[in-house]
């Protein structure tokens, strides 16, 4: 199972749980096909959009827990 950090790369999200873009839109990261987006980390992406790291992490993981166990 992968551990999303704070540094992981947004594109790298993308391409191992796509079913995370959703998730990612609804905080207001509606650019997620630009190349500046997907190659920011998730702290730095969640800086410019002001949400909170540690719960988005948390959301995130859960997501793709939930992702590996179907």
């Amino acid at each position: 199972m992968v551990t999303i950090t704070k540094e992981t790369i947004i594109g790298d999200i993308l391409d191992i749980a796509p079913q995370t873009a959703p998730l990612f839109m609804a905080i207001g990261m509606h650019c997620l096909g630009c190349p500046a987006s997907r190659g920011e980390t998730v702290e730095e992406a969640c800086m410019v959009h002001g949400i909170d790291t540690d719960e988005l992490l948390e959301e995130l993981n859960k997501q793709i827990a939930a992702g590996d166990a179907q």
